[in-house]
């Protein structure tokens, strides 16, 4: 636990840094921290905070500058929020008119991109599950299998199966007829159990099939059935603390582009309660270690049903960012909600 002081420095050293973005140092805190302290005393402070891990020195400067750690205690326990203003909330929810369904996601994704100025996200699934209107085994090679899963919507999703053993037509042919027989017009949800209850019954052989076409067959159907939206990349683009490393900002770039990881992480999102902050590694997401995301779920007649975020530095106004996220997910649920009952 920090006492109130060095609560207070590390507080007032965070703010300056994402103001500036340049290292703070003792004189710099002594001035806006508000307390009565004589530089050594900062500097020590200063010291403690780094033994903890909240702040470091960066080689070039006397300066200090958060660590991920340090912005994560800041965002939990210090942080000041700043409510936006009623001006700016009418704004949003002009752009989010239900009169134009096709483009709230587009819409969501652009106004958090263009309020921010980092790259906006917004994740969004079709509130009922796909139902199967047929399922099939083909063999492309001794232990290839292509899994082919069509929905009674018409939708097409192909797997290819990396089998432990060779498996005969034959035997696809049973597996085939089985999943076929037992599950046409159900939903995959509902198969996914069946067969898990089921697959004891099966000659021990299938199991293992049954089991990777289940596995496999959920991920194709999850990422058919998600869009996803992102706005305002480029805008990354002009943050020095990203761009001067072309490396990692060509990883970045290419994490936007998989589709799968990228809504992965909006689906964490979503499936929890509130505001999620991820800060730098809290992602798993080595590209976005230099990053922070921010992601609120929004909801369509009470049910969540995807998350809208925003992408960018650590170093970034949290008491700013974090309303425009929270607003934008609230607005856009009425929008989707009016739109459904209208």
């Amino acid at each position: 636990m920090l006492d109130d002081r060095a609560q207070t420095l590390l507080k007032t050293l965070i703010e300056r840094y994402i103001a500036d973005g340049q290292p703070v140092g003792s004189r710099v805190l002594s001035k806006y921290s508000g307390l009565d302290l004589s530089a050594a005393t900062v500097r020590n402070v200063m010291a403690d905070l780094e033994d903890l891990g909240l702040i470091a020195s960066p080689h070039t400067s006397a300066g200090r500058v958060p660590t991920p750690r340090g912005y994560r205690f800041f965002v939990d326990r210090l942080l000041t929020m700043q409510p936006l203003d009623s001006d700016k909330i009418h704004a949003i929810e002009d752009q989010l008119h239900p009169s134009q369904p096709q483009l709230l996601i587009s819409s969501a994704s652009n106004l958090i991109s263009e309020l921010t100025h980092f790259a906006g996200v917004v994740l969004t699934q079709r509130r009922k599950a796909p139902k199967i209107r047929q399922i099939e085994f083909v063999s492309l090679s001794e232990k290839r299998i292509l899994l082919i899963l069509v929905t009674t919507d018409g939708d097409v999703q192909n797997r290819i199966l990396f089998a432990e053993r060779p498996y005969s037509p034959a035997e696809l042919v049973t597996a085939t007829n089985y999943l076929n027989q037992y599950f046409a017009g159900q939903d995959f949800d509902h198969i996914r159990q069946r067969v898990k209850e089921d697959l004891l019954k099966l000659r021990g052989d299938l199991q293992n099939l049954m089991a990777a076409a289940l596995a496999a067959g959920d991920d194709a159907l999850h990422e058919a059935d998600s869009q996803y939206v992102i706005s305002g990349e480029r805008n990354l683009l002009e943050i020095e603390e990203l761009s001067s490393n072309m490396k990692r900002l060509r990883e970045l770039f290419d994490l936007f582009e998989q589709r799968t990881t990228m809504m992965q992480l909006l689906d964490m999102s979503h499936r929890a309660d509130g505001i999620q902050i991820f800060i730098g590694g809290e992602s798993g997401l080595a590209p976005l270690d230099e990053c922070s995301v921010i992601a609120a779920p929004y909801e369509v007649d009470g049910q969540i049903v995807g998350s809208v975020g925003v992408i960018g530095p650590t170093r970034m106004a949290y008491e700013r960012v974090i309303p425009i996220v929270d607003i934008t997910a609230k607005l856009l649920s009425s929008a989707l909600t009016f739109q459904s009952n209208s």
